[in-house]
């Protein structure tokens, strides 16, 4: 599962800290995986999962700051030295944290078919917990329009990928004191893609040209005008180029035009845009898949490059304490 590090201009903890919550993201989803695997094969599903009175959750309890117990013994610790020092520790204000002790719950079916069937209960609902994830902070949570959780783009990205690939999707980056929106911009370990979909109906024929418009053709329906996709993605990729060089990254930078269900057709496409359509397209998505290279200091200093530059609106909201009464 991709791991989503910045959709639209909603708070993300790997703003905070894009150096420590990826692998631990990684990890904490294989230590629930081998956990539920084994539960499985131990004929223990119902004994794990399924107790009475008590919505048992994934990742419980797991949190990367400091809890209130760990926060008051290190404040303790620091009282109890010199005069000096106690002056100086009293006038640290250390703000009590709001813990989300269950993020996300994880219901499984006691009996499931076959191991398959339990993986992919398994990866449904962590899409769930991705997009909370990756929409919040220990203090601050996104309130993320329900639409994203139902988008198959956004779907598919998360969960057909490797855990080490991130995900920007329609991240707004605040340039010049202007926002600009853009499309998808996925880092893997060796390189990053920035991608635009080009889709319509199935096996829809664009045809491709300098203009400002393409035309999109079917044999159900009138041929219509689409925008170029080249606008997007060139203006995307001239941003990431922007960025890393400004941040001296260096990662190879690959633009993309996709369209998974119907074909692309312009000869004289630029040598440094790919167009990938549903005759190209399997190809190159098996060959990302088996991208098994484990993350790099490139990639998340190149992740760090553009979630410095994104937009941030969301801030602490009522609703989070409502969650938090109704998850607790």
């Amino acid at each position: 599962m991709a791991q989503l590090i910045k959709i639209q201009d909603y708070i993300s903890r790997y703003e905070q800290d894009i150096y420590r919550y990826p692998s631990q993201f990684a990890k904490l989803k294989k230590q629930q995986w081998d956990k539920l695997q084994a539960a499985y094969h131990a004929g223990e599903l119902e004994q794990l999962y399924s107790q009475p009175d008590e919505e048992q959750t994934l990742f419980k309890g797991t949190t990367t700051e400091e809890e209130p117990k760990g926060l008051f013994h290190k404040v303790k610790g620091l009282f109890q030295r010199s005069d000096g020092q106690e002056k100086e520790a009293e006038e640290i204000h250390i703000p009590n944290p709001v813990i989300n002790h269950n993020v996300f719950s994880l219901r499984v079916p006691a009996n499931p078919a076959n191991l398959d069937e339990l993986k992919q209960n398994f990866l449904n609902q962590l899409l769930r917990f991705q997009m909370k994830w990756g929409s919040s902070t220990l203090r601050e949570r996104s309130y993320v329009d329900q639409s994203f959780f139902l988008e198959e783009k956004l779907r598919f990205f998360l969960q057909r990928f490797p855990d080490t690939f991130l995900v920007l999707y329609k991240p707004i980056f605040l340039l010049k004191n202007a926002p600009i929106e853009v499309d998808v911009i996925l880092l893997t370990p060796v390189d990053v893609w920035c991608i635009t979909f080009l889709e319509a109906e199935e096996d829809a024929a664009f045809i491709g040209s300098s203009d400002r418009f393409w035309l999109r053709r079917h044999h159900k329906y009138p041929d219509k005008k689409v925008l170029n996709p080249f606008l997007a993605v060139n203006r995307m990729g001239s941003i990431v180029s922007q960025l890393f060089e400004l941040y001296e990254v260096n990662l190879p930078i690959k633009k993309v035009v996709l369209s998974r269900n119907g074909y692309m057709d312009y000869p004289e496409t630029p040598y440094d845009i790919d167009l990938l359509d549903k005759r190209t397209f399997p190809e190159w998505f098996d060959r990302m898949r088996s991208i098994s290279s484990p993350l790099k200091a490139q990639q998340l200093k190149g992740a760090q490059a553009l979630l410095d530059y994104c937009q941030t609106t969301s801030s602490l909201r009522p609703e989070w304490d409502a969650d938090q009464q109704q998850e607790s």
